[in-house]
């Protein structure tokens, strides 16, 4: 099958490995960005669980590469609120219609961008905040294949930049991706199309990433900051416009 659809895998190969990277130097974009591309190649259904598995291996060689400064208290309370909901999700994901909540969250997203500006220093959340955040995040991940985005005011606001943002983000999105997989082999969307990609996009995808390390170092915490915000205009924008 892989032979047969070469030009596509190839396609699909340089995506994952430029939008990895992105995700290396900002914490998230990879899989919203990805997201698109995926459904043009393959059709929503089969994108969001390959979507799934390309993550896997992206947030798994972030959360290694900045093993170091990982914040395991707030991974735990990420995920006390994603693992139920991305299960909950993962069921939902077959019959849900998703296009009104992409809509929704595209808005929320330029919303906070917005918010930030208007309100530059806000109050650093409690640690217990970041189930609630968890929730709505491995809900809308499960249904969306990515809502990375979505947690970054909040991990921002905590005060995390660079290596402990990247790698504590990237551990929490794990918690998630983990349960999607699982949810979706169980409703028999973790095809044998699907994995054979997410298998075969995986050298690409780590690559990117570790090639994104390498960048992240070299910027200041005002640069990194200014390059999340706009990753999150441009997936608010894409999520508006129906990508």
């Amino acid at each position: 099958m892989l032979t047969d659809s070469l030009p596509i895998l190839l396609v699909a190969s340089a995506a994952a490995f430029g939008l990895a990277m992105l995700s290396a130097v900002a914490g998230f974009g990879g899989g919203v960005l990805l997201l698109p591309v995926f459904t043009a190649l393959f059709g929503l259904r089969v994108a969001v669980p390959m979507l799934t598995l390309t993550q896997l291996s992206s947030n798994g060689s972030r959360a290694w590469l900045n093993r170091r400064e990982l914040r395991w208290p707030l991974i735990g309370w990420f995920a006390l609120g994603a693992v139920p909901c991305a299960v909950a999700g993962g069921v939902l994901l077959t019959h849900a219609p998703l296009s009104p909540l992409k809509r929704l969250l595209g808005v929320f997203l330029i919303g906070v961008v917005l918010w930030r500006r208007l309100k530059p220093y806000p109050r650093k959340p409690t640690d217990p905040v970041f189930a609630a955040v968890g929730a709505a995040s491995g809900l809308g991940s499960a249904l969306l294949g990515s809502v990375g985005p979505l947690t970054a005011p909040f991990f921002l606001a905590y005060g995390l930049t660079r290596a402990a943002y990247i790698g504590t983000e990237a551990v929490s999105a794990l918690t998630m991706h983990l349960t999607k997989i699982a949810t979706y082999g169980a409703g028999d969307l973790l095809t044998r199309q699907v994995v054979l990609y997410g298998i075969a996009l995986t050298p690409a995808t780590l690559l990117g990433a570790w090639s994104g390390t390498k960048i992240i170092g070299r910027i200041s915490d005002h640069l990194f900051v200014l390059l999340v915000e706009l990753g999150l205009l441009a997936a608010g924008a894409l999520f508006l416009i129906g990508l």
